[in-house]
C-alpha cells in the first residue's frame, strides 16, 4: 500500500516515545495527592493534556498549582523514555522534508523526552502550551500543519491514542494508528505494530508512505 501526503505530522508519547508507564505512574501519583482512585485517571489521560484531565477530575483545584506539581513529576519520570520501534530509523528519513511533533506534552517534556531518546529535534513542534484547546479537538493538528505552511488535508498524521486519532482525522489529515491491532475509527488509513513496516520516499514534492497491503 502507498499513502501520498505532502508533510507528517508525528505524535509523541506512545507512538515517537514509549514513556506509557511513566505517564501512568505520575497520573496514579497525582490521584493519590487528591485522594481520587487512579482509574479516574488513567481511563482517559493518554494523549489528552493534563489540564484537560484536571479540568475533568477536579475543576476546582488550582490549575496552574497542578501543572506545576505535575511538570515536576514529568521531569523526575521522565528519565528513561525508550524509542518506539523503528522511530529512529523514520524520522531520520525526514531529513529536508516537512515534518512536525504534536503532542499533548509541555513544550519543555516534549523537547526533553525526545533528546533523551536520541531522536532529532523538529523545527516545528506544537505542545499542550500552544493550543487553547487540547486533542481530541483537532485545533492541535491544524497549528501544526499551518505552522508547516501546509492544509491539514495534505498532512499525514501518526497517533496512538483515541483523542489524538479523532483531532487529526477532524482536523482533516490522513492517519496512521501506531501500536494496536485494531483502528479506533473507521477514517484510519492503516494500524501499524510500531515503525518497522513503514519506509518513505520523497518525489515532485510527494512523499510516498509504503507499507504492507495487510496494514
Amino acid at each position: 500500500m502507498l499513502i501520498e501526503t505532502r508533510a507528517i505530522l508525528l505524535d509523541m508519547d506512545g507512538t515517537l516515545v514509549q514513556s506509557t508507564a511513566a505517564v501512568e505512574v505520575i497520573w496514579s501519583l497525582w490521584c493519590q495527592r487528591h485522594g481520587l482512585p487512579p482509574e479516574a485517571a488513567l481511563s482517559i489521560c493518554h494523549g489528552v493534556r493534563s489540564q484537560d484531565v484536571i479540568g475533568r477530575l477536579a475543576p476546582h483545584l488550582e490549575l496552574a498549582e497542578e501543572l506545576a506539581f505535575l511538570h515536576e513529576l514529568e521531569l523526575e519520570h521522565v528519565a528513561q523514555p525508550s524509542i518506539v520501534g523503528g522511530a529512529d530509523r523514520f524520522l531520520g528519513t525526514l531529513t529536508g522534508q516537512p515534518w512536525a511533533v504534536v503532542t499533548s506534552a509541555s513544550r519543555a517534556i516534549a523537547l526533553d523526552r525526545l533528546a533523551l531518546c536520541g531522536l532529532p529535534l523538529p523545527d516545528v513542534l506544537v505542545g499542550s502550551d500552544d493550543v487553547s484547546a487540547g486533542k481530541p479537538d483537532p485545533q492541535p493538528y491544524r497549528l501544526g500543519a499551518q505552522r508547516l505552511g501546509m492544509a491539514a488535508q495534505d498532512c499525514l498524521a501518526f497517533e496512538d491514542a483515541p483523542a489524538g486519532v479523532q483531532s487529526a482525522l477532524d482536523a482533516g489529515c490522513q492517519v496512521i494508528q501506531i501500536g494496536i491491532g485494531s483502528a479506533f475509527d473507521p477514517r484510519v488509513r492503516a494500524v501499524v505494530p510500531d515503525w518497522s513496516p513503514l519506509s518513505l520516499k520523497a518525489a515532485n514534492g510527494k512523499l510516498l508512505i509504503e507499507l504492507p497491503d495487510h496494514s
